[in-house]
């Protein structure tokens, strides 16, 4: 074989290897980019899924906790001067869910007996709670209070609250009935008794059925229904809420207290002007003398 025939068998084995080695990257560039495409397309509809569950998952509930003392002593100490220039706040002068009933004095342990019937799910039993811990915090001592939260699917959802699971709660004018009939899942928690239920329908019955709250003061007033709109206390805290109690200019303040001043009369009512530091203190006597 010539020199030059050499030379042209060894150029044409190393195109021929230049080219198949060309083939051989670009073959690996296809594969890699069918590789990466699909792993793209992978990301694409994982984050897709991810993003829809996002969108229709339900909404996050806040959850429960102690209260700190810090906070307790905020519901529990609103200076009744706070109370007296607040009066009613804003609420309406009618048309309250509030009034007067006659029937057998309701009684327990030998004193008049509140009875209050609620569910941890329901937002309006949320903003009346703030109320009567307040208020009842006039009659008689607290033990720790538990904050928790509204459901989080309902109107006015996640509205700050406490529960009164196990409360403990202690006057020597009355004694306090707390039911919390459901949990924030709907689900039973406090069943109750034949008695109570015969009162709850007697007097809270609309369209066949009972409602939350419920609070009955010795059989001599009711409220079956909010006071105020719990809207005012959308996105706070326990501890904002409970801060702002003794601003007597605060929305939350006006609202809550206003509340609080209508449950304090329902309950001087009931232990007969009981005591009467409180009962007779203003704007007690006048709100006591409209319902």
């Amino acid at each position: 074989m010539s020199k030059a025939t050499r030379n042209r068998t060894r150029n044409a084995r190393e195109r021929i290897a230049a080219q198949q080695a060309a083939a051989r990257k670009a073959e690996q560039r296809r594969r890699l980019l069918i590789v990466g495409g699909s792993i793209g397309l992978v990301i694409v509809i994982v984050v897709g899924f991810i993003v829809i569950k996002s969108l229709t998952k339900p909404a996050k509930n806040l959850g429960s906790g102690h209260l700190p003392t810090a906070v307790a002593r905020n519901i529990t100490g609103v200076p009744a001067s706070t109370l007296a220039k607040i009066g009613t706040g804003p609420l309406p002068a009618s048309g309250l869910p509030l009034k007067t009933i006659s029937d057998t004095p309701l009684t327990s342990a030998g004193k008049p007996e509140m009875l209050y019937i609620s569910a941890e799910f329901c937002p309006y039993c949320a903003a009346m709670r703030w109320s009567m811990a307040v208020a009842m915090s006039r009659f008689g001592t607290f033990g720790p209070f538990t904050g928790i939260h509204s459901s989080s699917t309902d109107v006015y959802p996640n509205t700050p609250t406490l529960t009164f699971v196990n409360q403990k709660y202690s006057s020597p004018y009355f004694t306090f009935t707390s039911i919390e009939h459901q949990k924030v899942n709907h689900a039973l928690l406090q069943p109750v008794t034949k008695a109570q239920q015969a009162l709850w329908s007697k007097y809270d019955t609309t369209n066949g059925s009972t409602g939350y709250p419920f609070i009955d003061f010795g059989n001599k007033t009711i409220i079956t229904g909010p006071l105020f709109v719990p809207s005012v206390l959308h996105g706070l805290t326990w501890a904002q809420v409970a801060s702002q109690l003794k601003n007597p200019n605060s929305p939350v303040a006006q609202n809550v207290n206003g509340a609080a001043n209508y449950i304090t009369a329902s309950i001087c009512k009931m232990t007969g002007n009981k005591p009467g530091s409180v009962c007779t203190a203003g704007p007690i006597p006048a709100i006591e003398a409209k319902i």
